[in-house]
């Protein structure tokens, strides 16, 4: 226990020697070169929509207002309903349903701009006019841009460099497949088997051991494809978490794929499909939104609740003595350690077991005071800076300290992927009543939920659903 302590103190505790990915060191994501990230077939759908538009423009003539309506209702469509995606099926026959609903769309935008506008039959006409013919002139020539993508594929090996990871069979199933037809646009150069499983026999790629990060570096893969078979989650979302980290695209082969049916963010190999997933949220220029606002809240909430602070440090002097806050060690993204910031709830003793004591429940130390400020998390208002300085954000997984994080890692399976995003002053699992002494792998499912499907909107949500919990627990 003293071992352990003084690596707390120091900062120095390592998380548990498991199969996973080293968040610390993993490559990022512009490490890659940047024409290796551009999709030729997804460039030439983009251009194509902007050419048919400036050709119906000049041929329809409808004006300056009339053409910037039309672009962004074109623009807002296309766009949203994804036609100039990244794909590997380059199939026109089985896009076609997804490109003539987005151009309906736009259809009905320019309509309704025009009644709400107030413009006359004859604008409204044009603009109408100019979307029709637009979209009849690009799915008209649609077909031959999918046609020389699976030629450039075929024949030139514009190819994205594979890794598959996952159960012998599976993989090998993939590979063969990916090298014999490469119109799907991926090279495989690279398999990882679990241990155990026998290496797909026969193949002219590489069998990769354990560090699968290292292995997309040097072999330049683009894309990594999961084909979990028997393995076990965590060990799949250790793969994909160092997939991320490299900055690859990632598509999982999911289980009874036989039953699995198309639909969005669904791609195919043939008759495997694929699934492609998000990337982490941290790279996506949204999340540069939600550190931008979560900054100014907290900083103007530390302006506004400064009284607040100072009546609740008061308090706490008055029933205890200083020190009136309270500084702990806990562990962020990546594994990083910080001092977290709290007003003092328990009254200080010659012992500190702050570090190893998991829940001071019905401790004795916890006078009126400390029981009325953990009641109602005022405890919790100085950690407004620690956002402020960027060791936390005001929504995400809680932090823990170092020995606990190093505990839980070593039980719970998947409790080490939720410090891939910072943690937060509130999260998913608190809002839905996982505080204090309660499941930790309710914690860690709940937390990798909201990492896996985060967006702004859920961050509102939970906002939203701390402030009501908190406004309960008051009345109580």
């Amino acid at each position: 226990m003293t071992e352990l302590r003084d690596a707390v103190v120091t900062g120095s505790l390592p998380f548990p020697r498991r199969p996973r990915p080293n968040l610390r060191s993993g490559t990022p994501a512009g490490s890659r070169p940047l024409l290796a990230r551009v999709n030729a077939v997804a460039v030439l759908l983009l251009a194509l929509d902007c050419a048919a538009w400036a050709t119906a423009v000049v041929r329809t003539a409808p004006g300056p207002a009339g053409a910037a309506v039309t672009a962004a209702a074109l623009a807002g469509a296309r766009l949203g309903g994804r036609v100039h995606r990244r794909r590997l099926w380059l199939s026109w026959l089985q896009d076609l349903p997804r490109s003539v609903t987005t151009a309906a769309l736009a259809f009905a935008l320019v309509t309704g701009v025009g009644i709400v506008a107030g413009m006359d039959g004859n604008r409204t006409a044009e603009m109408q006019e100019v979307v029709l013919f637009s979209a009849v002139l690009g799915e008209s020539v649609r077909p031959l841009v999918f046609a020389l993508g699976r030629w450039g594929r075929r024949r030139l090996r514009r190819c994205d460099r594979a890794v598959v990871v996952g159960s012998g069979h599976l993989a090998g199933e993939l590979v063969r497949t990916m090298l014999e037809h490469p119109e799907f646009g991926l090279l495989p150069v690279g398999v990882a088997v679990p241990a155990g499983d026998p290496a797909p026999a026969g193949l002219p790629i590489e069998t990769i051991g354990d560090d699968l990060t290292e292995a997309i570096t040097r072999l330049r893969a683009g894309t990594v494809i999961l084909a979990p078979g028997d393995d076990r989650d965590s060990a799949v979302v250790a793969a994909a978490i160092s997939a991320h980290r490299a900055g690859c695209v990632t598509l999982v082969l999911p289980h009874l794929f036989e039953l699995c049916p198309d639909g969005p963010g669904v791609d195919r190999l043939r008759s495997y499909p694929l699934v492609w997933l998000g990337g982490v949220p941290t790279r996506r220029p949204s999340w540069w939104v939600k550190r931008f606002v979560e900054t100014a809240l907290a900083a103007a909430a530390l302006v506004v609740l400064m009284p607040v602070i100072a009546g609740c440090a008061l308090a706490v002097l008055l029933e205890s003595g200083f020190p009136v806050f309270f500084r702990q060690v806990r562990v962020g993204m990546d594994g990083r350690t910080f001092l977290l910031y709290k007003l003092r709830s328990v009254r200080p003793s010659g012992v500190d077991d702050s570090q190893v004591r998991w829940s001071v429940a019905g401790d004795s130390r916890v006078g009126p005071v400390g029981r009325f400020l953990r009641k109602t998390s005022l405890d919790e208002l100085p950690q407004l800076w620690n956002v402020v300085r960027g060791d936390m954000s005001l929504v995400g997984p809680r932090p823990e300290r170092p020995v606990f994080v190093h505990e839980f890692s070593a039980v719970h399976d998947l409790y080490w992927a939720r410090h891939r995003v910072p943690t937060g002053l509130t999260g998913l699992a608190q809002v839905h009543g996982l505080r204090g002494d309660t499941s930790i792998a309710d914690r860690a499912r709940y937390d990798n939920y909201y990492i896996a499907n985060w967006s702004l909107w859920l961050d509102v949500k939970i906002i939203i659903l701390t402030v009501g919990e908190l406004l309960c627990r008051r009345q109580r």
